[in-house]
């Protein structure tokens, strides 16, 4: 492939000029004559009877033009397909968190809509509430959900009846018991990950109207529109054709804007306002309660050692904290559940998930899917088991690491496996070898494994009459830059420029069907169907070419835009001239049409034996300082290298590593949801402690190429892999420093001095 003109290379992005413009149109520009103001009245309470909810004065406030309940929409909604349908479009008869809503209104502007929500009466009376998973998985603990098993759901979804656990993956391999009779050293820990936010720049925010026929529009920057509609449509009994989502830029998202927040109460307001847009746009505050957050997660893990180090039986038991309601849970549990042994060679494995219900905010996609929770978990103790060995930490993951061919933990033979290569790369990067003067400084390294998504793709390539091209797919840009590397594929395919092929709007009326911008999968699924659309449109224009040359296709050349006979060179046209040909002869325009569709084998729910996907693997090695007076750890260096498969944008893949670091820094030093009861004690930017510039260390990507023979021109994704070692590397570096461990994120200096003086390290 080293001849290749457009895959490979770093092209700037296509929206770079508008983004920092400032042109570029996003949810919260979006403006439309006689659009009203939405807001949501929450819950005073995280658990609660709704006993009566009066709206007489808030209806008579001048500029007022609508005030719903959940009485006037009694629908719920989630994803029929992995999901469980269990939310309601606004609580009618109970409340299951803090800030959930329990009404709406739509006023002329904002401030009459705020003053309008004083104005409504509620009397509630207050239930137990649950806050912790383990206890809510107890025998009497306060149930969240009475009817659950009544509730519409996918196939993945497993919920216990009488329980408030909403889902319970399995995975088994091998005899577990009989693998830790065998072992020679059995070490066990339990792991913490924290409530995290997304806390992407742009709020959430959607436009909806009504309009005379039932036609039911959104605008909204959410990751999956196709998705979105389905459930919409779902929940209002209507055809498809009756629910239309358009999608502006989104202003960061990171999975958060990937489930329904903001949308069902515009809809719920705009059904009443005859025709009249609503757009409802969350406060920060309410992002951090009526959105969805990381699941906070408990994590035991118990394994087994041969004497040589290698790894001989596994027991994981994963807890994740879902929310008062499952969103993506099943989803998110099983995928990482399966994932939690390590991506380390194993004969003995018993994994269990369970997602469970709590009175506390919603959990859902979150950059990773579930991996960095149970990365920290197995990384982490990868050291305790090393040092307990007396052998080195990076040599003990090369033993037992994945190669191509192994089996995986459901039985499948692993293709493309980069992982030794990561580990060595990233190890190098940091000088993993060379011995350090600072007793202060100390080096950690983690691996990772994950699956991605290969969700059905369709792609339509339009190709106009001066040889310019729309490309028409479902895939959303949500900042990853598939817009760029798309147009790349279609120019590599056609040797044509990158310039002249354009990536239409997203809108469910015209661009086709793709699942959900998610699981790091566009590239690879996507990118397969765009080849294919971009192969067909070669074989038209190939095939005019034939006719109006009137040689042989086997004579012909497609080059720099040009299609030309073999020997004469002379003779040729040029592909506009083609496109505006056919346009005006009986073969019409050139639309190439491209589907991809990796085959869903079932697999046995009781043992996940079976289970197939394609893996992802990375490493990252860092090298932090810790003050031994403060406990403040600052990252020195942290070197993240990446199996990519095949890069079509190096300097994209780059961004990408870098700004996921950046967000695994934060998750790993000092974001934490702080919780009392339910209610979010720091909803704002200064009490949430995002990383910032100035905290941001020396991040170095590495790009490993190991291409996967499925992937387009090789290629595997990337987006969510860049994030899940970063806690893990840096925790293993402060272990490594200070000699303690800690086995709860974030790493905040109060937990490392408490630790350090437990341990007599002061």
């Amino acid at each position: 492939m080293s001849d290749m003109t457009a895959v490979g290379k770093s092209f700037t992005r296509v929206d770079a000029q508008e983004k920092v413009t400032g042109t570029a149109v996003f949810g919260h520009d979006l403006k439309f004559p006689g659009m009203l103001c939405g807001k949501i009245l929450g819950s005073k309470y995280a658990h609660a009877r709704i006993l009566n909810v009066d709206i007489t004065r808030a209806k008579k406030l001048v500029g007022v033009r609508v005030v719903v309940t959940g009485k006037d929409i009694p629908l719920r909604f989630g994803n029929p397909h992995t999901g469980i349908i269990d939310q309601p479009f606004i609580a009618a008869d109970k409340v299951r968190l803090f800030g959930e809503p329990v009404a709406a209104v739509a006023a002329i502007d904002e401030d009459i809509a705020e003053e309008a929500l004083e104005l409504i009466k509620v009397e509630y009376e207050e239930l137990p509430g649950v806050f912790d998973p383990v206890q809510a998985m107890e025998p009497g603990a306060s149930i969240l959900h009475e009817d659950l098993t009544s509730y519409e759901r996918g196939p993945i979804a497993r919920p216990v009846e009488g329980t408030n656990i909403c889902h319970h993956p399995k995975m088994r391999k091998g005899d577990v018991e009989q693998g830790f009779r065998e072992s020679d050293f059995i070490f066990e820990d339990t792991y913490q990950t924290q409530m995290v936010n997304h806390s992407a720049l742009e709020p959430h925010v959607a436009v909806a109207t009504v309009d005379v026929n039932g036609m039911i529009t959104v605008w909204t920057p959410f990751d999956a529109p196709h998705e979105a509609r389905e459930q919409i449509a779902l929940a209002f009994n209507l055809p498809l054709s009756k629910v239309r989502i358009i999608i502006p830029y989104q202003g960061g998202g990171f999975g958060g804007k990937g489930g329904l927040t903001t949308e069902p109460i515009a809809i719920a307001l705009a059904m009443k306002t005859n025709g009249k847009p609503v757009k409802v746009a969350f406060s920060r505050a309410q992002i951090f309660t009526n959105t969805m957050v990381r699941h906070p997660s408990i994590i035991e893990i118990k394994t087994g050692v041969k004497k040589d180090g290698t790894l001989w039986a596994r027991q994981v038991k994963v807890v994740f904290n879902s929310g008062a309601y499952a969103e993506k849970g099943a989803m998110i549990t099983t995928l990482s559940t399966f994932g939690s042994s390590g991506p380390y060679r194993i004969p003995n494995i018993q994994l269990d998930g369970f997602c469970v219900y709590t009175n506390t905010p919603v959990a859902g996609a979150m950059r990773g899917f579930g991996c960095p929770q149970v990365t920290w978990a197995f990384e982490s103790q990868m050291d305790i088991i090393a040092e307990k060995l007396k052998v080195d930490r990076l040599e003990i993951r090369l033993k037992n690491a994945f190669e191509t061919g192994d089996a995986s933990p459901s039985g499948v033979v692993l293709k493309a496996v980069g992982l030794k290569e990561c580990l060595r790369k990233a190890a190098d990067q940091i000088g993993w070898n060379k011995q350090g003067e600072d007793s202060n400084r100390g080096k950690g390294i983690a691996c990772m494994h994950k699956w991605q998504t290969t969700y059905p793709a369709n792609v339509v390539l339009k190709v106009n009459e001066d040889g310019t091209m729309d490309l028409l797919l479902g895939a959303v840009e949500i900042g990853q830059g598939c817009n760029t590397v798309f147009p790349q594929m279609v120019a590599e395919e056609l040797d044509v420029s990158v310039e002249n092929i354009k990536v239409a709007a997203r809108d469910t009326e015209i661009t086709p069907y793709y699942t959900a911008t998610v699981g790091s999968g566009a590239t690879f699924s996507v990118g397969n169907a765009v080849m294919q659309a971009a192969r067909d449109v070669r074989e038209q224009c190939l095939n005019l070419a034939c006719h109006e040359l009137n040689v042989n296709k086997e004579q012909l050349v497609l080059e720099r835009g040009r299609v030309f006979v073999k020997d004469t060179p002379e003779r040729g046209l040029t592909f506009g001239h083609l496109a505006h040909s056919a346009l005006r002869s009986h073969e019409g325009q050139f639309v190439g049409k491209g589907t991809y569709s990796r085959a869903v084998k079932p697999f046995d729910k009781e043992t996940g034996q079976g289970f197939d996907t394609v893996w992802q693997y990375a490493a990252q090695a860092a090298e932090v300082e810790v003050d031994q007076d403060t406990g403040t750890v600052r990252v020195l260096k942290l070197a993240a290298a990446h199996d990519v498969g095949k890069a079509i944008n190096p300097k994209l893949c780059q961004g990408q590593i870098e700004g996921a670091v950046t967000m695994g820094i934060g998750a790993a030093l000092s974001e934490q949801m702080q919780l009392e009861k339910g209610r979010v004690l720091n909803p704002n930017l200064t009490d949430y402690k995002l990383s910032t510039a100035l905290d941001i260390t020396d991040i170095q990507p590495i790009l490993v190429e190991e291409a996967h023979d499925e992937g387009p021109y090789g290629a595997k994704g990337l987006g969510e892999p860049a994030l899940a070692p970063t806690a893990a590397a840096i925790g293993n570096a402060v272990s490594d420093a200070v000699g303690v461990r800690i086995k709860e994120l974030p790493l905040e200096p109060e937990k490392i001095l408490k630790e350090m003086n437990e341990h007599g390290m002061k």
